[in-house]
């Protein structure tokens, strides 16, 4: 169990909590929420001692074990298999069988055991270090985002493994039906603030807004009553018969105090331009094909067409093409075999996998932005910005300094 007092945490003028206090019981399986920005990822560097608070203190059991996963990758063993045996405690050093288990339910093959890490992709690497954690045998789990790079057989597995697992855990995922699955509490940052119920993420919000709702209707009526107050006060005060009233109402003025209006909270609201295309298909695609290496193709001989109004869904478990495809589709990879056509007027917006990571981390968010059409003006640029939270001077931030939700 962890117990949190009094925390607070702020860059610059940034203000990200303040004077939070709560505990993380036994048994407890958390799910942390909160706008992009809001701290969360900053919150779980503090629990695991990587970031110092402003002020405040964590505590837990002195022989508490935390373990959490890494987006950083570093492998020191021959194999996947020796890789995934090394985090096992030390009275379970040779429970292979065990690895086995959760390598495979992470989606990786018998025929990978034996395959060096660095022979995967940066996804599977991932995985092998979420096995990794998860064979550390904690007290308590903490996990940013670790359904990022599992397909839908991965987050079933990865589901039903969290529900058993009988230590603490905090979860971050912007997954909310993932995250209501395993979870037994819901906790937020909100208003600089911490609440945490019992519940899903649903009832979590719901109870914000009654709350709040419930505060406003208070406070238009603390106001009216305030404005009475000093209505009589102002008509009385200088009348010698009625004097000891008014004296009395200064009082009640000064015991009532004042209740602010709650901020405006921004949140992320846009839809996307849309251009109309006179034509019925858009794009139309016969026996394409395309592999990195030639010899073993990751797709052959499709066919299909998308038309005027088609949403269409890409599914399939992780390694089988699937942003393969969307790349192929978007120009940034050149088929091996096959046709692709598209309308003359069609013009294709791609946001992929990688796109993240596309950002210059020595750029601002407006630079970003212009980046992307130079021909923008500097209002429109700033109109961007403001739709996607990063109004005024939070527009000059770094890349560097974003959280992962914000450069997204």
């Amino acid at each position: 169990m962890i117990q949190v007092t009094n925390l607070s945490k702020r860059y610059g003028l940034q203000e990200l909590f303040t004077d939070i206090t709560f505990t993380i019981g036994r048994g407890e399986r958390v799910g942390l929420v909160g706008r992009n920005g809001a701290g969360k990822s900053t919150l779980l560097k503090i629990l695991l001692g990587e970031e110092l608070a402003d002020s405040g203190s964590v505590t837990s059991p002195k022989s508490y074990r935390v373990a959490t996963l890494k987006q950083h990758l570093s492998f020191s063993h021959p194999t996947i298999l020796t890789e995934a045996c090394s985090a096992l405690p030390e009275d379970q050093k040779f429970d292979e069988y065990r690895a086995e288990k959760i390598l495979m339910g992470l989606g990786f093959k018998e025929t990978d055991f034996t395959r060096a890490p660095a022979e995967f992709s940066g996804g599977m690497q991932i995985r092998l270090n979420l096995a990794k954690v998860l064979l550390q045998d904690p007290d308590c789990l903490f996990l940013d985002e670790p359904t990022n790079y599992l397909d839908i057989v991965g987050m079933r597995w990865l589901s039903r493994f969290l529900r058993q697992f009988r230590g603490e855990l905090v979860l971050i995922t912007h997954d909310s039906g993932f995250m209501d699955e395993v979870t037994t509490h819901t906790m937020g940052i909100w208003r600089q603030k911490l609440v945490k119920i019992p519940g899903s993420t649903e009832k979590f919000y719901e109870k914000l807004f009654e709350e709040e709702e419930h505060y406003e209707k208070t406070r238009a009526g603390h106001d009216r009553r305030r404005k009475e107050l000093e209505d009589f006060v102002a008509r009385n005060k200088a009348k010698a018969s009625k004097a000891t009233q008014a004296a009395s109402r200064v009082k009640m003025l000064e015991r009532m105090g004042n209740m602010d209006q709650l901020a405006d909270v921004q949140t992320l609201d846009f839809s996307f331009n849309h251009q109309e295309i006179p034509g019925k298909i858009l794009l139309e695609i016969k026996d394409l094909q395309f592999g990195y290496d030639p010899a073993h193709p990751l797709f052959r001989n499709l066919n299909f067409a998308i038309q005027r109004q088609d949403k269409v869904a890409v599914i399939g478990k992780n390694g089988k093409g699937k942003s393969t495809l969307l790349n192929v589709i978007a120009g940034e990879l050149t088929p091996d075999k096959g046709t692709l056509r598209t309308h003359p007027s069609l013009l294709l917006g791609h946001f992929g996998q990688t796109n993240i990571t596309r950002l210059h981390p020595s750029n601002s968010v407006e630079e970003e932005i212009l980046a992307a059409n130079p021909g923008m003006g500097q209002q429109r640029v700033r109109s961007i910005c403001g739709t996607m939270m990063f109004g005024g001077d939070l527009a000059k931030k770094k890349v560097s300094v974003l959280s992962g939700g914000e450069r997204a």
